[in-house]
């Protein structure tokens, strides 16, 4: 691990140690170090290190990692307590969509119309080019990738399909053109 804070020195911040461990949670922690799983092992390591009286600069040169990590195990380790040794859920709190329904019904529209309509040089939706459009048309504040594309179609129950199998003409000769019978 890399420790990102440059310049750094004992004096910018004072020794941090665990508070005092009870019999339990000194067990706990010994037992801990034996467990298949790095996340709570090494944490297990800086604790009980700091409750021998190891400051997080040392603890960080032993066992790795670097003191503002060693630091953030002491602190969750005062405010959680033992449940420190689990690593939290990385999956959001809530998940919303990127386009609203707002959102939506304007991209039900602007897919009744050709690309040429907006300026580009091709007369067929691709994802990578909605996704192009819905920026630039200020949708959203950040492109978006073909994936949210096409999750945002299918909210809508949009059939997406290659272009060929759809496009039409105002030709009216067209049908006969593209089946070759005018050869």
């Amino acid at each position: 691990m890399i420790c990102l804070r440059s310049g750094y020195n004992e004096s910018m911040n004072p020794a941090l140690f665990v508070r005092p461990l009870t019999p339990e949670e000194r067990a706990h922690l010994q037992q801990a170090l034996r467990a298949p799983v790095a996340f709570g092992l090494r944490r297990a390591q800086y604790l009980l290190a700091s409750a021998r009286g190891l400051k997080p600069q040392e603890i960080a040169k032993t066992y790795g990692g670097c003191q503002q990590t060693v630091r953030n195990v002491i602190r969750t380790f005062h405010a959680r307590g033992l449940d420190c040794l689990t690593p939290n859920s990385n999956r959001p709190k809530s998940v919303q969509p990127t386009l609203s329904d707002h959102d939506l019904t304007r991209l039900q529209h602007l897919l009744h119309q050709s690309p040429r309509t907006l300026g580009k040089n091709q007369s067929t939706w691709t994802q990578q080019l909605l996704a192009e459009v819905v920026y630039e048309q200020g949708f959203t504040e950040q492109p978006l990738s073909d994936e949210t594309i096409r999750r945002a179609l299918k909210r809508l129950g949009a059939n997406w399909k290659r272009a060929k199998h759809w496009i039409s003409s105002p030709d009216p000769n067209y049908t006969l053109k593209k089946s070759g019978a005018n050869a």
